[in-house]
């Protein structure tokens, strides 16, 4: 595997922590984003040989100076890993819309916004390796993450276009669709909002203490994700998005065996509209 300098935002902690290590470990050129300079000298005590960055993907009108420094002082990134993000649980109807604004920032808006930022360096140079990082739940839906959900089926499909428009300039776009993972993503880098409708106690208390119960034990080893994530660096034509997880394969093959089922039923209705 020949060397790369690869870019992944939000390193400090899950999917970012583990694919920054293995990167490392490779011998690969790792520039890491953190939002503070504690999570900064934190990443640095962990992995020395990673070079940190403090880039909040929110802070969209500095995006580009941090990339334009990040390679002057590193040399030209061959790799995009769009990692940095957060869950949100709440019952739709409970949850504010500033936290869905919130939720769009950083995982919709954040992620476009580092990717734009590299896509003329990409083009310019005829290559170059987007992976943005989406989850199961952008392709399934589940009770009390509507939010979530919402802004990781916007990201997968903005991935998509992103792959068509650059595909003729030799840069290549993957979305990363990872199920359940022993991450902190359910744990400490959730943001919950608080309950205040009775009526949804019955269908979402028991999601919500089941996700809390599994924090920590779920299935999926980030590090394998990792080692993942490598090898797909090193193909030509990576798929459009990889799913990651036992678990992620049974309930996306269900959505779509569900949806092929609906299309069918439904045909006649469908077929009907046209002049």
């Amino acid at each position: 595997m020949s060397g790369k300098t690869f870019f992944i935002t939000g390193a400090n902690s899950g999917f970012g922590l583990a694919i920054a290590s293995a990167a490392s470990r490779a011998g690969h050129t790792v520039i890491g984003t953190v939002r503070s300079d504690a999570s900064r000298t934190e990443l640095s005590e962990r992995l020395s040989g990673v070079r940190t960055v403090i880039c909040d993907v929110t802070e969209f009108d500095r995006i580009d100076a941090v990339v334009d420094e990040a390679e002057r002082a590193h040399g030209p990134v061959d790799v995009l890993i769009n990692n940095a993000g957060y869950g949100h649980e709440g019952v739709l109807e409970e949850s504010p819309i500033e936290e869905m604004r919130r939720q769009f920032d950083v995982n919709v808006f954040g992620a476009v916004a580092v990717a734009k930022a590299f896509i003329p360096k990409f083009r310019t140079r005829r290559g170059g390796f987007i992976v943005n990082v989406t989850s199961m739940g952008g392709m399934i839906t589940m009770p009390g993450i509507a939010y979530y959900c919402g802004s990781k089926f916007a990201l997968q499909g903005i991935s998509e276009v992103m792959r068509s428009e650059l595909a003729p300039f030799g840069v290549r776009v993957m979305t990363l669709c990872p199920g359940s993972f022993r991450t902190d993503w359910a744990g400490r880098s959730m943001v919950r909002t608080e309950r205040s409708i009775a009526d949804y106690d019955a269908l979402f208390d028991p999601i919500r203490e089941a996700r809390q119960a599994v924090s920590g034990k779920q299935l999926g080893d980030p590090e394998k994700l990792a080692a993942a994530v490598l090898m797909m660096i090193e193909t030509d034509n990576p798929p459009p998005q990889l799913l990651l997880g036992s678990d992620a394969l049974k309930h996306v093959t269900a959505r779509i065996e569900r949806l092929q089922q609906e299309v069918e039923a439904w045909k006649a209705v469908t077929l009907s509209t046209d002049g």
